[in-house]
């Protein structure tokens, strides 16, 4: 069998190869103009924008929906399941550093609902330990194959049941959640140190973007201080593990 050689078109006068659309640059372009966004939306911590400015998040989606990858939308992973909006991703890593008050820098961070693995990367930009849990063994192992070229030492991927959290690892400066639930499980707050923060979507029908601070050490008040923010929209959390 003789191998067919491609036709390939002449080039246009007067453009060079170099002029030619780069899928990595075209890329890195929507991903600054993405960055700007979230900076007229209100997001103003500059090390969450850099973060968010260094993870190509269209490697984390389905090829055909690539182009769409730095849309403000949710996008469907599989296993009825969803990347996060680039805004809430935002919103919640700037929550949680805006309102930790441990006595220590932060140190160990965990995300309950690691999906495709775009926040846990991004999450790995800011803090200097990070572990994953997710219940669905084939995300679990999609997020593994997504997060490789990456090369994140920082980051840890666990298959569980992250309604139990993670507490061998813990305690933790902080914890997100990246699916909804009706109320916080005490069996995560208590995975938070003083002064640390749980940000999570909160609600039945509706749903709001909540934090909850534990008390820092040696402060009087409640055990824990509640934040409300933005209305969100996430997939319903679930327990147990999928094989």
């Amino acid at each position: 069998m003789v191998a067919k050689t491609p036709l390939v078109p002449p080039k246009p006068r007067g453009r060079t190869e170099a002029d030619a659309p780069q899928p990595g640059l075209a890329s890195e372009r929507l991903r600054q103009a993405m960055v700007e966004r979230l900076q007229r939306q209100g997001i103003a911590d500059a090390e969450v924008l850099q973060a968010m400015a260094r993870v190509p998040r269209h490697v984390f989606v389905d090829a055909a929906l690539a182009s769409r990858a730095y849309e403000d939308t949710a996008l469907p992973i599989g296993h009825r399941q969803t990347i996060s909006q680039p805004f809430v991703v935002a919103r919640s890593l700037a929550v949680v550093r805006d309102l930790y008050a441990g006595s220590a820098p932060m140190d160990r961070v965990l995300e309950v609902g690691t999906g495709c693995g775009y926040q846990a990367a991004v999450m790995a930009q800011l803090f200097p330990w990070v572990a994953s849990i997710e219940r669905i063994e084939a995300l679990h192992q999609q997020a593994r194959r997504n997060l490789a070229p990456l090369a994140l030492g920082r980051l840890h991927l666990i298959f569980g049941d992250g309604l139990q959290g993670l507490p061998k690892y813990g305690p933790y400066s902080a914890i997100v959640l990246a699916a909804g639930l009706a109320q916080v499980p005490q069996v995560l707050l208590d995975q938070l140190i003083p002064g640390g923060v749980l940000v999570a979507p909160v609600g039945a029908s509706s749903q709001t973007l909540v934090a909850m601070r534990r008390r820092p050490e040696g402060q009087a008040g409640p055990e824990w201080v509640p934040f409300a923010y933005d209305e969100v929209s996430f997939v319903p959390m679930l327990a147990g593990v999928v094989r």
